[in-house]
């Protein structure tokens, strides 16, 4: 048998540009970014939500780390009675010489874990309840919607107030019923949301395949609408953190040994003429707190959202 030799492979010469010089071809690499990816660059991008987030984890860690390095803590009683803010005390002093300064950051303390405990509670119970009710429809739907635009129709302050004020003043309480109280807020939502995925492809893929309704509830319809209830999650905190703060101020809310922003501001009313920092410092933090959530839930929604092509700044 006669071998055939090999012949040389011939790699193509690019032809040569109009001007005499052979044309380079270039190779361009498209990194592949998972939704992710996409999700976190699209939030980094807005302006807002990034400011907010680095004041908001400043007050955070100044009411949990600086509380504990702050040389007064919250009940101490000084020698200066009703000093205006100064260097010793930044906040000034009460009537009694309790500094402040150590008394804002325990309450602020106190109130962001009402709010973050109301915000995840009453997401939690909504999402399911609204996932229930839009999955199954029906008589399941009709129960339990017309069951929370009962609880809507209540006024929610009122409600609130003769709820607290019979459960206590202690926080995780007043966390409890105006967490209950949000609850239906959060499952219409949930609802409407899953109303519009249930017909989806990929659900009817799964039920074909032999996937439980609880499965499909918890591995399909809850991930695709998780948009949405981290949107939610965000304006929970910042409604919650206001209401707890009109509870307190009437009365209602968070009650002494416990403090909180809005039981300051309660307490500083009746001095906001001689002593008003008393007043400004606890309202201060709170806006700050309220409005730096807001503008991060507006960059969620804007960094979730994928019919977003322009990142608001």
């Amino acid at each position: 048998m006669r071998e055939v030799a090999p012949t040389p492979e011939t790699t193509p010469v690019p032809a040569p540009a109009p001007g005499g010089q052979p044309t380079v071809e270039r190779e361009f690499t498209v990194a592949e970014r998972s939704q992710a990816q996409l999700v976190l660059r699209r939030f980094l991008q807005h302006r807002a939500a990034m400011i907010s987030l680095v004041i908001l984890v400043m007050v955070v860690l100044l009411a949990y780390v600086g509380g504990l390095l702050w040389h007064y803590q919250a009940g101490d009683i000084t020698p200066d009675n009703s000093q205006p803010p100064s260097l010793d005390h930044p906040f000034g002093t009460d009537s009694v010489g309790k500094d402040q300064f150590a008394e804002v950051l325990r309450g602020t303390r106190i109130s962001l874990q009402v709010a973050v405990s109301v915000a995840v509670f009453a997401t939690v119970v909504g999402t399911i309840w609204g996932s229930l009710a839009g999955f199954f429809g029906g008589r399941t739907d009709s129960l339990l919607m017309r069951f929370a635009d009962l609880i809507l129709t209540l006024p929610l302050i009122a409600v609130a107030a003769m709820l607290a004020h019979n459960f206590g003043g202690t926080w995780y309480l007043i966390a409890l019923v105006v967490a209950v109280l949000y609850s239906p807020y959060v499952s219409r939502v949930s609802r409407g949301v899953v109303l519009s995925l249930r017909e989806k492809e990929y659900v009817e893929a799964a039920r074909a395949l032999g996937a439980t309704n609880t499965r499909i509830i918890v591995r399909h319809l809850v991930p695709n609408a998780l948009g949405s209830i981290l949107v939610n999650l965000t304006i929970l905190v910042a409604l919650a953190i206001l209401l707890e703060t009109a509870l307190s101020y009437l009365g209602f809310g968070v009650q002494t040994p416990d403090t909180s922003l809005g039981l300051l501001v309660s307490q500083a009313q009746t001095a906001l003429t001689t002593r008003p920092w008393l007043f400004y410092f606890p309202g201060l933090f709170i806006i700050v707190i309220a409005l730096t959530i807001n503008f991060i839930g507006d960059g969620l929604r804007d960094a979730l959202d994928p019919q977003q092509r322009k990142v608001r700044q």
